[in-house]
């Protein structure tokens, strides 16, 4: 039997255990950075994200926004009558104002460009008429059942900034029959608590399809 040098038997007890510390510590970093990674890349909850795309409460609808509030008097198409309304509002971002201008083609300078609106005599960008004008057929949209826009009278009263909170409502002021509604519609900027946009539309509401 070979007899080992007495401070082998150290060296080789220390080796190990230095080992298998280094072992502990890989394993532990190695989950830490596991947990880590799995927290930088969970799925958002879209109910704390204001502006997270979510599940419409209309099946008619595609998606709403965390930022879009709506309110409806009634719920069956079959039921509609005069003085039922909608109100759809939501604010109009700087974003909004942009994707409309690209989608349009409407580039004009006094919704883009602050220096040159600043000279204007609004003081300042402004959003489109028509991009605000649009909340009306938000609100048509939700209507229950299925809406068809068949005209729109529109007078525009005021400018609405960007950043501005605004509202559309809708009411059924006369049954046309065979489905159809003339409506009163009108928009508020909230901010400056005035009516930015009034007119008129007829719709042809048609019943939700059999699934």
């Amino acid at each position: 039997m070979t007899q080992q040098p007495a401070g082998g038997t150290n060296l080789r007890t220390v080796t190990n255990a230095w080992a298998s510390m280094a072992s502990s510590f890989l394993h532990g970093a190695t989950a830490a950075n596991r947990a880590a990674v799995s927290a930088m890349f969970a799925p958002v909850d879209a109910a704390s994200c204001e502006e997270e795309a979510r599940a419409p409460a209309i099946p008619s609808l595609e998606y709403s926004r965390g930022d879009w509030e709506f309110d409806r008097s009634g719920d069956d198409a079959a039921d509609l009558e005069v003085g039922d309304a909608v109100t759809f509002e939501k604010t109009i971002t700087d974003e909004d104002v942009r994707l409309f201008a690209s989608v349009s083609g409407d580039t004009n300078r006094l919704h883009l460009d602050e220096e040159f609106a600043s000279g204007t005599r609004f003081g300042g960008r402004i959003a489109h008429g028509t991009l605000v004008s649009g909340l009306i057929s938000a609100a048509l949209a939700r209507l229950p059942g299925v809406t068809v826009y068949l005209s729109q009278d529109l007078q525009f009263r005021a400018p609405v900034a960007i950043g501005d909170r605004v509202s559309a409502r809708v009411e059924i002021v006369e049954d046309l029959g065979d489905g159809q509604f003339r409506l009163e519609t009108v928009i508020r900027d909230e901010d400056d608590d005035a009516i930015v946009v009034d007119g008129e539309a007829v719709v042809l509401v048609d019943r939700m399809p059999d699934a």
